[in-house]
């Protein structure tokens, strides 16, 4: 098992992930995050929620700490969009965006658990899925990856160091 995030394939001097798998592994953790969404928001069913965000903790502690490969939802998508072709994309800021999926769903998990014995913790909790939902519905239906806009946006504030090799964003949208 190797652990890295991303891949080097021939031509490119940094790792890259399958845009493709990536965009599809949005949609099984948006339809998943829905059906978190419904169940606590609408329908007042508090329990499904720490079920749901903790799957996707521990999907993106996968993804980030081990190799996305191994990620459920990844593997998972890898399988749904086999046969077509590899449309590879810079991992740099894939893996700071599945840090902000990681760090939302795990204060979506905490607050939850919370939120079971104390009603009072509806708003933040609601408010950190929204914004979940919203991220992983332009990734999904458009292929725009908003923590990849936010790492870029660091990166030209100089907040974040400059990596040795300016990996790519689809459609060239992350130049900095």
């Amino acid at each position: 098992m190797t652990r890295s995030f991303g891949e080097y394939i021939d031509g490119t001097p940094y790792k890259v992930l399958d845009e493709r798998v990536i965009r599809a592994s949005a949609g099984i953790m948006l339809f998943l995050g829905l059906i978190a969404f419904v169940n606590g928001f609408v329908l007042n069913k508090y329990d499904v929620i720490p079920y749901i965000s903790g799957f996707l903790v521990l999907n993106f502690s996968i993804g980030i700490f081990i190799n996305p490969k191994y990620a459920p939802t990844y593997f998972l998508a890898g399988r749904i969009v086999k046969g077509q072709s590899a449309l590879p994309i810079g991992a740099i800021q894939k893996k700071f965006a599945w840090s902000l999926g990681l760090l939302m769903s795990g204060a979506v998990f905490g607050l939850s658990l919370l939120l079971l014995k104390d009603p009072t913790f509806f708003k933040p909790v609601c408010f950190i899925c929204v914004w979940c939902l919203l991220f992983l519905y332009f990734e999904s239906a458009f292929g725009i990856c908003v923590g990849c806009m936010i790492y870029h946006q660091l990166l030209a504030w100089k907040v974040l160091k400059q990596p040795e090799v300016k990996p790519n964003c689809m459609g060239d949208s992350c130049e900095v």
